[in-house]
């Protein structure tokens, strides 16, 4: 091991955050690591055993250097010498091979864990409630997949072998090193405070250096990502905020950019200092040791043998110096992980929950309330980029709510915006539970269902249909990915669309960009109904599906959403009245309540809330 070697974790010290070090962590944060550790416990082992192996060499070189110099040169027996240099040969060659092994090892652990944490976190995530993502932070969450899990990795690779290591070679050397001079190997150790001393003062401003730059490049990263998306980029040129932009980036890039320079003149300090002390102690070494063999108390290899083992136990001692803070640092990082997989969703299947039938399209509000969950309850402040705590309930949004939406029926909810309109059709999917009441699906509470049958049984179309940056084929292959490409024009022609996407160069090969945005809203739509109809599923929510369409567009919409609402139970949610004028059902929701309900001839006769909101929308647009 080399002093360039034996220093290396060094570097990585500077840049850990050593308020690590004070962090208390749970009780069972270690047990859980061993859980995770595990299924890799062969592999850790021989890891392991090549990494003291590997340390254990560190002083068989400089031993073998002061035989072949003492008995060899100083001798003239050019037998030994020649045999001694094989064998030094050999040890590196040995060494080598070890340190190629413990690599492959250690990215095999390493990786392989890495894999464990993400898919479990993944899984767990991708089956949260809603009101957990309401509130996250996509860029904090994906940081706990990525850069909080490698932070964990390393307590298996990095953090493992250097402390194994480092502490065999320390023995070792220490143990070689007395045995051959304990005067010289002492005066040596009197150094040891000056590099300690160095590396902690350096160390304690570049960890908050290094935050205040990760910090700073996270806000720069965001300012990117928000403003280079579409809907930024958009709102960027409607507004022609760009010469406010450019000033605001290069403030937050100067900030970055000062912080690198600071960060660079202080690890050249501590670079220096990894020179001098090491230059300091070899003076030291020649200068006490060479009066020691004039004197005839050492020999001439001897001498050399401490001159390489000094550096040679340097390095170890300063990395054993920040175990600590590189074992909390790595504890630290699972105890985020973990504290993302302790975070229960508010939306469980039950362990006897039932499948739904396929055919179950009998929808029944009986009697429900509903109030939307507290920040505490579903999200984690550190997964927010704004916490705010919330100690008080939102209060009840749907208060009392029943109905019944018969198989094949329509069934309409109108109503101001903020009246529950949304939350009532959210209840049916069981994105999230009630708080009073029961929502059953074919004569099932949803909560006594699996989720995925209910999942299966209910398809969505929302004003803003979402679509992933790929083909038309895989969106619509979401639905349903054994769908052949008969099966998609098929739903492509039903929903009015299927004309436009063959007249396309690249047709179901063309990629329909971020979130849909190379579509128009009229297009995205329809896709999006196209979408619903592979799904094929006996209950339909349309979430103001024709909002914010022109006149053509919403046309074309509303004759595909003919075709696909045709034997299927569906709740629509309108603001334009005339898109439901034959509903079977029109309930009208106010302040989450059904203050009316009927048809709507006989809602329009009645009078009320109704009445008013037909009388405006038609007087508006006459």
């Amino acid at each position: 091991m080399s002093l360039g070697t034996g220093m290396g974790p060094a570097w990585r010290h500077m840049r850990t955050d050593r308020s690590a070090a004070s962090q208390k962590l749970a009780r069972d944060t270690v047990r859980r690591v061993g859980a995770f550790a595990r299924p890799h416990g062969r592999l850790i082992t021989v890891f392991l055993a090549i990494t003291v192996a590997d340390a254990g060499l560190v002083a068989v070189t400089p031993l073998l250097v002061k035989r072949l110099v003492d008995q060899g040169i100083s001798q003239g027996d050019s037998r030994l010498v020649t045999l001694l240099a094989l064998a030094i040969a050999g040890v590196a060659v040995v060494s080598a091979t070890m340190a190629v092994a413990s690599g492959y090892l250690s990215s095999r652990i390493g990786e392989s864990l890495i894999y464990d944490l993400r898919t479990t976190v993944f899984a767990h995530v991708q089956r949260m409630s809603l009101a957990f993502f309401t509130r996250t932070q996509t860029g904090a969450l994906v940081s706990r997949l990525n850069n909080d899990v490698i932070g964990a990795q390393r307590a298996f690779t990095s953090t493992l072998s250097s402390t194994v290591s480092n502490t065999v070679s320390v023995i070792v050397v220490g143990v070689v090193m007395i045995a051959l001079s304990w005067q010289v190997t002492l005066l040596c150790l009197l150094l040891f405070p000056v590099l300690l001393l160095a590396s902690r003062w350096v160390g304690s401003r570049l960890a908050g250096l290094t935050r205040e730059q990760m910090e700073g490049n996270a806000v720069m990263g965001n300012s990117m990502t928000e403003r280079f998306n579409v809907g930024g980029a958009l709102l960027l040129k409607l507004f022609g905020r760009r010469d406010e932009e450019d000033e605001l980036f290069a403030r937050r890039a100067g900030v970055v950019r000062d912080l690198g320079i600071r960060i660079s003149l202080i690890t050249r300090i501590f670079g220096a200092s990894l020179l001098l002390v090491p230059a300091l102690a070899t003076a030291l070494v020649y200068g006490v040791g060479g009066h020691l063999v004039i004197d005839g108390v050492l020999t001439v290899g001897t001498l050399l043998a401490l001159a390489t083992l000094l550096l040679r136990l340097l390095g170890p001692l300063q990395g054993l110096s920040n175990v600590r803070i590189d074992i909390m640092t790595a504890l630290v990082s699972f105890e985020r992980v973990f504290e993302v997989l302790d975070l229960p969703s508010m939306v469980q299947e039950r362990p006897d929950a039932v499948p739904l039938p396929p055919t179950a399209g009998r929808v029944e509000f009986d009697h429900v309330a509903f109030r939307y969950p507290r920040a505490d309850e579903v999200s984690l402040a550190s997964l927010e980029s704004v916490a705010r705590a919330e100690s008080r309930d939102t209060g009840e949004v749907l208060r009392d709510i029943s109905f019944v939406a018969e198989p094949g029926q329509m069934v309409a909810l109108v109503g101001p915006s903020g009246a529950g309109k949304t939350t009532i059709t959210h209840l049916v999917a069981r994105l999230y539970d009630v708080t009073g009441g029961a929502v059953r699906v074919g004569g099932h509470d949803v909560r006594e269902v699996t989720l995925q049958s209910l999942e299966d049984a209910v398809g969505y179309v929302t004003q803003d249909a979402h679509m992933f940056h790929e083909t038309i084929r895989e969106n619509l292959r979401y639905a349903r990915p054994g769908a052949d490409d008969d099966e998609i024009w098929t739903a492509l022609e039903a929903a009015q669309i299927g004309t436009l996407i063959a007249s396309l160069p690249d047709g179901l090969d063309t990629v329909v960009g971020d979130r849909g945005y190379r579509l128009s809203g009229g297009e995205r739509q329809r896709l999006a109904i196209a979408r619903l109809l592979l799904k094929a599923p006996a209950i339909v929510v349309l979430d103001e599906a024709t909002a914010h369409l022109d006149s053509e567009s919403e046309a074309a919409v509303q004759r595909a959403l003919d075709r696909a609402l045709v034997g299927r139970t569906s709740l629509v949610i309108a603001h334009r009245l005339s898109t439901i004028r034959n509903a079977d059902l029109i309930l009208v929701i106010d302040d989450g309540r059904v203050v009316q309900s009927g048809t709507h001839t006989a809602l329009l006769a009645e009078g009320g809330l109704y009445a008013d909101l037909y009388d405006t929308q038609f007087t508006r647009s006459a």
